[in-house]
This record gives structure tokens, sequence and C-alpha cells, in this order.
């Protein structure tokens, strides 16, 4: 027998979130309780891959994360509204937390980043941005009231330093920045990993 959702209740409800119990066959016959955190009417997230070409730059923000307590160094991201795709998000949040305007090139489907806690999925989406479009120029981000949110564009190369800077100034790092860095084997992007 498989696991399965028998029922949920809801302990407390704030304006974004609802913390609730999930009930559950355990598949082997035991009924067990897991306490859960989701967001209402959740459609899912997305993070953005903005690759800057010919530059071999990426973009990255920075802003503060209550949650955390910090600054956090993140790929942009955002909320997917309803009716819109993963990739119409994805261009809509680019734009809004770096200015920036891309062309979608790929997507994933969609991941769990914290399934012991939530089921909100999130979904990547790849995108290039013609950089010779804005080659001198100054870029103007648009974010909502509630964000001040800081944009960097980082040699590929030069990632694990700027990585490592970050951390140095007590900045959090998004760990899909750390899984990024470790997946790169096409160049030198070693991470400081504390041995055991």
């Amino acid at each position: 027998m498989k696991p399965k959702i028998i029922g949920e209740n809801v302990i407390a409800q704030g304006n974004f979130l609802i913390l609730g119990e999930l009930e559950y066959d355990d598949g082997h016959g035991t009924l067990r309780c897991w306490e859960t955190c989701n967001r209402f009417n959740a459609c899912g997230a997305v993070f953005i891959f903005a690759r800057i070409v010919p530059d071999d730059e990426l973009l990255f923000v920075r802003q503060f994360r209550p949650p955390a307590g910090r600054l956090m160094l993140e790929f942009p991201a955002g909320l997917i509204d309803p009716g819109e795709t993963p990739e119409e998000t994805a261009l809509r949040e680019l734009y809004e937390e770096t200015g920036y305007r891309g062309v979608v090139v790929g997507s994933c489907r969609p991941g769990w980043s914290s399934p012991g806690m939530t089921g909100e999925t999130i979904q990547m989406v790849k995108v290039e941005i013609d950089g010779n479009a804005y080659r001198n120029q100054a870029v103007e981000a648009h974010p909502e009231e509630c964000e001040h949110i800081e944009v960097f564009r980082v040699k590929r190369l030069k990632l694990a330093e700027f990585v490592a800077d970050q951390e140095a100034q007590g900045v959090g790092i998004d760990s899909k920045i750390y899984t990024y860095c470790t997946a790169l084997t096409d160049v030198n992007c070693q991470l400081p990993f504390s041995r055991q």
C-alpha cells in the first residue's frame, strides 16, 4: 500500500500562509500527523536562471528575508499569478526585480525545495538576455513597494569568489546557488565545504 493523505486540519491562518496538520497513512497501516505550512491560493513559484550573452554573466538579487533574519543572495524569483504560465511569471519577475528583459530558452518541471515543511513547488526558467542591447545603459528595476532589491551581474568564472565575498559579509546564500556552483563541471567553481 502507498502512503496517502487522509485529511487536513487548519491550525492557524495568517494573511498569506496557512499552518495545517496533515493526517496520513504511512503506507504500513499506521495513521500519522505532520505539520505543514502553505500559501493561500498557491500556484507555485519560479526562479530565473538569467544568463547575459555574450558576456557570460549571471544575474543575482540580494534582499532582506525576514524568516532568515538577514540579507539573502538569490536567483531572481517570484510567485506564479493565477492564469499565468511559469515562463510569463519569469519574464515579469525578471523585469520587476532587475529591469532586464530576455527570452525564455527553457524551463524545468516543478520541484520541491522544502518538502518536509511545505507542498509549494518551484520551477527553474532559463532566460537569455542580450548583453549588447544593454551596453552602456543604466538598467532600472521596478520592484514592489515592499521590496528593496540589489542586482548583481556576476561573471560565471568569478561566481565562487563572489559567493565567498557575500558570505564574508554575513549574507545568506540560497541553496540553489550552492547547487549550481557544485554542478559546474566546466569551470573551477569550488566552494569551501567543511570536513566531518
